[in-house]
């Protein structure tokens, strides 16, 4: 078996494929394409499975493509939906294609003289200038109405699964658009095989069709499993509903780390496979080491790093890294002033506030701060009684009755962290 695919397979990323699929990859370097919709301006941790299975291709000897879907951004695709989406003006269209083409680029290797350089495509460069005639005449006739019908995400809508109210003309297209983008890509980037996800089968199979009819040629599609939680549940987004964003002005790297280090162990084990480049041998032995201690959680920790380097940077994992421990007290005040604001209030999210006036804060003594400042405690004599007890911290950092903040103490230059005791927290924000 071609060895691309038997890293799908133990890591649990191979769903389907067609036949022929196995002895293509093995006769040359074969080039394949995932499509990706431009439906805002970043990627989310839902993408991420595909570009990972575009970097496995590539890191295996052949030649991935990125498609943005410029042009099927337009309509939508129908798999796995219950209504149509709202449709997006072509300005902002054109403005998401952009960002995430310059996301997809961090991923693959596009540099090089290689032949499996990866490369960059937009399906708006080959179909803006179609007409609908022309494609109905010479792509519509290719495909029977009863073939496009017999796809599950065309039967699903017709029969009124999951509350689904039919479909329209326009998103009954989105097979026949994504079935030419393929043999687009068959006859001028010599594309053989198309990869996605396993509700992506119908899509795919159209266009291996097309290119049977239309070109007389042979190719192929591979797909991999939807992923799930352990439970059941959505993959990829809080429990609120928002999605984790693979741009860090969209979701910091401190929430997305989170995201990884909160796995159950269940979906741990299960997700260093999926999400890592480590080793069949290295990750058996981190699973084994885990269950030895699971309470070290050794397993979502690395998990975490792996997939929180991969797609941020090392610099922003460490980051990430300090602002989680500033909850365990395994941090310096240095670490706690150098976060930015955004990671400190998500850190601290929940925490009680209050803007005081800087000339209220700096200079001014602890005892006054904690009490009639701030309102953190009651009195003054409860704040000398705690500060006597050995209580009060501020940035982390036990303090004394002599104690005054200075500028350099302002987290961000604007906030100072109040403690008393272990879990008892208060921001002052500094106006």
């Amino acid at each position: 078996m071609n060895s691309f695919i038997e890293e799908l397979k133990w890591r649990g990323l191979f769903a389907d494929m067609m036949p022929g699929t196995d002895e293509q990859l093995n006769k040359e370097v074969t080039t394949a394409y995932i499509g990706f919709d431009p439906t805002a301006d970043s990627l989310h941790i839902g993408s991420l499975i595909q570009i990972k299975i575009l970097a496995h291709f590539q890191l295996h000897g052949h030649k991935p493509i990125a498609l943005v879907g410029g042009a099927t951004g337009m309509i939508g695709d129908p798999s796995g939906k219950s209504a149509e989406r709202n449709l997006l003006d072509e300005e902002t269209l054109l403005h998401y294609v952009d960002c995430l083409k310059k996301q997809l680029s961090k991923f693959l290797n596009f540099e090089g003289n290689e032949p499996n350089k990866a490369e960059l495509v937009n399906n708006y460069d080959w179909m803006k200038n179609i007409s609908f005639l022309d494609f109905a005449k010479n792509v519509g006739k290719n495909i029977t109405v009863n073939y496009m019908m017999a796809k599950d995400s065309v039967k699903k809508r017709f029969s009124g699964e999951s509350g689904a109210d039919g479909m329209s003309f326009t998103e009954f297209t989105y097979q026949l658009i994504q079935g030419y983008d393929f043999l687009h890509l068959y006859q001028n980037n010599n594309v053989k095989l198309q990869m996605g996800g396993s509700d992506q089968w119908g899509n795919i199979t159209t266009g291996t069709e097309l290119i049977r009819r239309k070109a007389q040629g042979e190719a192929f599609a591979l797909t991999v499993p939807l992923i799930t939680k352990a439970d059941g549940s959505k993959f990829g987004k809080s429990e609120s509903g928002e999605n984790y964003w693979l741009d860090k002005k969209k979701t910091s790297p401190y929430k997305f780390y989170q995201f990884w280090l909160n796995a159950t162990d269940e979906d741990a084990e299960r997700f260093i496979k999926f999400y890592t480049f480590l080793g069949k041998e290295e990750i058996e032995a981190l699973i084994e080491e885990h269950k030895t201690a699971p309470h070290e959680r050794k397993l979502q920790k690395k998990l975490a790093e792996e997939v929180t380097v991969w797609v941020h940077g090392r610099e922003e994992y460490e980051k990430a890294l300090k602002a989680s421990e500033i909850l365990f007290g395994r941090s310096t005040a240095e670490d706690l002033v150098s976060l930015d604001e955004e990671t400190f209030l998500e850190v601290f999210d929940g925490v009680p506030q209050k803007e005081i006036a800087k000339a209220d804060v700096l200079g001014v003594n602890i005892v006054d701060l904690l009490s009639e400042k701030s309102g953190f405690l009651k009195s003054k004599s409860e704040a000398q009684r705690e500060i006597k007890g050995n209580s009060i911290s501020v940035n982390k950092q036990k303090v004394n009755d002599t104690f005054t903040a200075n500028e350099t103490d302002l987290i961000d230059g604007k906030f100072l962290l109040l403690q008393k005791g272990k879990k008892s927290y208060f921001i002052v924000k500094v106006s």
